[in-house]
């Protein structure tokens, strides 16, 4: 019987295949009273079982040597090893067999509860998402207790055709299910910010997340069609189904195919202006999928990725050759990186401090102005990088005059250190500054007097000007890019740049959405900034504009106070 199964889609497009069904541990373990002298013993089963594990990451870890996520693995590797090390864990389900003459399973699954509350009291909601980590971490330790070590699965009965289908992945697992070469994948947990996302979408295939039955109702060889776009799994397809999706699958790629002519032509319009389509970046290994698809610089280099999910700051040189690589590979063209973006949902491993509302707390500029030694190194790493290639800084979060001034005069402390230790670097480097609080759009002028260039970030923008909390589901329908506050503080920020000729950029995912592309042009934006794989299909929407046809109507859709009209109108702009 086919039905469906609907879930949150983490990496767009259509897979058709057999269901290969990973193991996964249940954690609901049986519970076993031992005898007082056995208790060692049992300590000691759970000992090897840490070591077992604790030797098949390491294994991963050394494994991990190169490829576009690599880095991000192995980031991912650290985490799971800090946890299985944590006295938290191990020691205390030690102490709690010793004290209770129990199996170490039920022990470990006991403890894991209590650190699944403490998770659950954390307000920050990236941080809280980790508690998946821990759970994938205590299932590789029951899987060796109850004699199935490891999570590499059987190899699928059949060469590129097979769909994952799992309760949850950690990247380590991913790490050992590439060479199988799935073509999708499916979980019954994970959201947009959990590691499964980040690593589905580094490896560019069908994933879709938070199924909650997907484990439960499909079978092993059952055959699915995934739409990674649409987040659905239809399950025994009929004949009629699987011929659509089929062809849809192929026009699809056909679609891509022909893009890939796009790489590169210039991005035009019909009435001759030029566009500027750069790309965003987390990861030095990112450079390639930028250079794959035509981009003309880099937008963004959300340089964060660097710290995140390990036990120490990447120090000055790490830095300076992270930057160096990718300003060597990009052989002149632009590379802005944006300074460490952490706090909010993306924090240190080390952060002690956890804020109630941390969208609005101790994170961007305000973290870096705040830790000056560690903004510091990061500063002398760009500059350092910076007689290498065409690299401008990009200051987060700004939202008054006085960060900016507190930022250039760290930024000439560093210079000077530079100078005092004999180190060249661009003595001109360009800095400019995210717009994306509401403070900063309404006081723009004042900003454009100290800054080279703008950078809209409109995630946050939307986020700050309606006051929703993109994490939180039960606001999340709230947040809308197309709100008229919203279109209207874009369009001012556009119209300020260009009226004073400061060069301004959309970062946010909307300068991705070919649904906003000609929205933007007609604002007046001649510069994008994007996901790598997102900037073919934008230059192709570039390619079909006339600009004199799309402002008279990009102006109708700024003076619309109708929700409906606006979408209307907008619908009219895209035909």
């Amino acid at each position: 019987m086919s039905f469906a199964i609907y879930g949150v889609g983490v990496s767009g497009g259509i897979a058709i295949g057999r269901a290969h069904l990973a193991s996964h541990a249940a954690l609901e373990v049986a519970h076993h009273t031992l005898p007082r002298d056995q208790v060692s013993n049992e300590i000691a089963r759970l000992d090897t079982a840490f070591t077992a594990v604790r030797e098949e990451l390491e294994a991963l870890h050394r494994s991990v040597v190169s490829g576009p996520a690599a880095a991000e693995y192995g980031a991912f590797l650290d985490l799971h090893r800090m946890i299985l090390d944590d006295p938290t864990l191990s020691t205390a389900a030690k102490t709690y067999i010793a004290q209770n003459q129990c199996n170490a399973e039920w022990a470990i699954t006991q403890q894991m509860e209590v650190l699944m509350a403490q998770f659950e009291e954390i307000e920050d909601p990236y941080l809280r998402e980790r508690k998946t980590d821990v759970i994938q971490v205590v299932e590789r330790v029951l899987k060796v207790l109850l004699g199935h070590p490891g999570y590499v699965p059987a190899q699928p009965k059949r060469d590129g055709d097979s769909i994952l289908v799992a309760h949850d992945l950690s990247p380590a697992d991913v790490i050992q299910y590439k060479q199988h070469a799935f073509t999708a994948f499916l979980t019954d947990l994970g959201g947009l910010t959990s590691h499964t996302a980040i690593v589905a979408r580094s490896l560019n295939i069908p994933s879709i997340v938070a199924l909650h039955v997907a484990r439960r109702l499909i079978r092993d060889n059952d055959v699915l069609i995934v739409d990674g776009g649409q987040g659905v799994v239809i399950v025994d397809p009929d004949e009629h189904v699987l011929s659509e999706y089929r062809l849809r699958q192929s026009q699809l790629e056909l679609e891509k195919q022909k893009l890939k002519r796009l790489k590169t032509t210039v991005a035009t319009t019909l009435d001759g202006t030029v566009i500027e389509l750069f790309a965003n970046i987390e990861l030095p290994q990112d450079v390639e999928q930028v250079k794959e698809n035509g981009a003309t610089g880099i937008g963004l280099f959300r340089s964060e990725f660097l710290f995140l999910n390990r036990a120490s700051l990447p120090d000055e040189d790490e830095q300076f050759e992270a930057y160096r690589a990718v300003a060597r590979k990009m052989r002149g063209l632009p590379v802005t990186i944006r300074t460490f973006d952490l706090g909010a949902d993306k924090n240190l491993d080390n952060a002690k401090r956890v804020a109630a509302n941390p969208a609005l707390g101790l994170r961007a500029i305000r973290l870096c102005l705040a830790e000056p030694q560690m903004f510091n190194t990061q500063l002398r790493a760009i500059l350092r990088a910076s007689r290498y290639g065409q690299i401008r800084i990009l200051v987060p979060m700004l939202s008054s005059v006085a960060e900016i001034t507190q930022t250039l005069h760290l930024l000439e402390n560093a210079k000077q250190s530079l100078r005092n230790d004999k180190i060249p670097f661009d003595e001109k480097i360009q800095v400019g500054g995210m717009v994306e609080i509401p403070a900063a759009a309404l006081c723009l002028d004042i900003f454009m007097r100290k800054l080279d260039f703008l950078s809209i970030g409109t995630n946050d923008l939307i986020q700050y000007t309606l006051a929703i909390d993109r994490a939180d589901d039960t606001v999340a329908h709230l947040y809308d890019s197309l709100h008229p506050a919203v279109l209207r503080l874009v369009a001012h920020i556009i119209r300020s740049a260009n009226r004073t000729g400061t060069p301004v950029a959309v970062c946010g995912e909307i300068a991705g959405d070919i649904v906003f592309t000609r929205l933007l042009l007609g604002f007046g934006l001649r510069m994008f900034s994007m996901h790598p794989a997102q900037l073919l299909t934008v230059k192709r929407e570039v390619l079909r504009t006339n600009l004199p046809d799309v402002i008279p109507l990009a102006q109708k859709i700024l003076k619309a106070d109708d929700p409906e009209r606006t979408h209307v109108l907008l619908a009219k702009l895209n035909s």
